[in-house]
């Protein structure tokens, strides 16, 4: 008779990467019997997939582990046996002691480079009763260690191909946590992606915290760009969509860009973390850029692709940040007109050296500016969302809607599409009709439902420039 699953709940928070990280710890656990939930009630095993980027990030966690230890106490109360706690993620690498201090409740901690080594992790805690931590650095490749990926169940998923950071900007712990910049073997690569392809997925992206330094070895033996790594994954039948993301802005190199221009399976989508649009800012932040050569990057770009939708993330209130370096920021933005933005406000993190530095922005001031950045950020996706109604665009469609019959997917420009009476569509790649758009997402009907047949969809970045400027905030 076989031995029934013991139940594995895992809380993913943060960037694609961890996504991508908790995906691999369910298949890293599945040959030693467990199976993944939605729910940590009666869990036999729940995992805190962390992330330390963001504002408050340990406070969450903590948050999030009170919860936990009492669904673990009433496991334990009802006589059904024992419940493990894990933290996993960079909150785990930077504050394993202090967790097991002020959690001692906590089974396991562990850092992302440490994940292959669950099953022996899970099999210590059950034998000692817990206070099992694995923060180290292995020099063997972690992604040799790891199992094939399971079957997938969309038409989209992730794809690790490199990890880590070398750029060491001032406000962040990713070199600390995450390691030293490394990219896989190609051959690798492309083994994960047929498999996946193999298993119906239809788009890939590819993921690294500074994806574009890729730098794997090749079956020839030679080191390939990431440009050459997209251009083999193109090959590979049944693949029809690749992006890729988070890029530096120090590593757009000339062939990636290039390629943007005739790859057709490279979607037209680029996020491209500025951070500010002030060159005393990027200096401070150690960006490695000006805010000039973020610009001639874009203008390269758009050069060759001219339909490209643009992402980037944004920190207002950085140590030393003035109303001048603030309204550059503004000045960028407008110049550039972004599909989408992620911004936030300035966070000390501790260990990294801006969280030391004398000439902190005050809340106020900083949540001015967040708010003045976000209204013109927020304008700029409403207006490109807009400008998509009467077009024809491609969706391929993964989840189900909120009502019976409605389809969710995504146009090549990464929005959003919601279409009714479209549930024999699912997992396909179709062209649709956008009939209206919001902010957030845009809503579109076959082409047979709708009339005249829309031109091909061309964004306009262009931008009407704001009056939206700090005086003496």
């Amino acid at each position: 008779m076989t031995a029934p699953k013991k139940k594995l709940y895992i809380k993913t928070y943060g960037c694609q990467m961890n996504v991508y990280d908790s995906t691999r710890m369910a298949d890293v656990l599945a040959p030693i019997g467990f199976e993944a939930v939605d729910s940590p009630n009666g869990a036999d095993m729940v995992i805190l997939n962390t992330c330390h980027i963001r504002e408050k990030a340990e406070e969450k966690v903590y948050s999030d582990l009170g919860r936990m230890r009492n669904h673990k106490r009433d496991k334990e109360k009802a006589g059904d046996g024992k419940m493990l706690i894990a933290v996993g993620g960079c909150v785990g690498q930077a504050e394993g002691a202090e967790i097991m201090r002020q959690a001692p409740y906590v089974d396991i901690v562990l850092g992302p480079q440490s994940y292959h080594k669950l099953p022996d992790m899970v099999q210590m805690a059950y034998r000692d009763g817990g206070g099992v931590v694995d923060l180290s650095f292995p020099e063997l490749d972690k992604f040799d260690n790891l199992p094939a990926p399971s079957a997938a169940t969309g038409r989209s998923a992730f794809l690790a191909v490199q990890e880590g950071c070398d750029k060491f900007c001032t406000f962040c712990v990713v070199p600390y946590t995450r390691g030293a910049e490394y990219s896989r073997r190609a051959d690798d690569v492309l083994s994960e992606a047929k498999a996946l392809v193999a298993a119906g997925v239809m788009e890939l992206t590819l993921l690294g915290q500074n994806v574009n330094a890729y730098h794997g070895v090749g079956p020839d033996g030679k080191d390939w760009s990431l440009a050459r790594l997209i251009s083999a994954l193109a090959k590979i039948h049944g693949l029809e969509r690749i992006r890729y993301t988070t890029s530096h802005p120090r590593d757009m190199s000339d062939d990636l860009i290039a390629l943007h221009g005739y790859e057709k399976k490279l979607m037209p989508y680029l996020n491209l973390p500025v951070q500010a649009g002030s060159s005393n800012i990027l200096k401070r932040m150690n960006r490695k850029h000006t805010a000039e050569e973020y610009l001639s990057i874009i203008e390269r770009v758009r050069a060759v692709r001219p339909d490209i939708a643009l992402s980037s993330d944004f920190i207002v209130g950085f140590p030393g940040e003035t109303d001048a370096d603030f309204n550059a920021t503004m000045a960028l933005v407008e110049t550039v007109g972004f599909a989408q933005a992620f911004s936030f406000k300035y966070s000390q993190r501790p260990g990294t050296p801006a969280a030391d530095h004398a000439a902190q922005v005050d809340e106020d001031v900083k949540q001015t500016r967040l708010e003045l950045l976000q209204g013109l950020l927020n304008r700029q996706q409403a207006a490109f969302n807009r400008r998509t109604v009467g077009k024809r665009v491609q969706v391929l469609f993964d989840k189900p809607g909120r009502f019976e019959g409605q389809l969710i997917g995504k146009t090549e420009y990464l929005q959003s599409v919601h279409v009714k009476n479209a549930a024999h569509l699912m997992g396909q790649l179709v062209d649709i009709d956008i009939t209206d758009a919001n902010n957030a997402s845009l809503t579109g009907v076959l082409p047979e439902q709708g009339s005249d047949v829309p031109q091909t969809y061309i964004p306009d970045h262009k931008t009407t420039p704001s009056e939206e400027r700090l005086h003496g905030v």
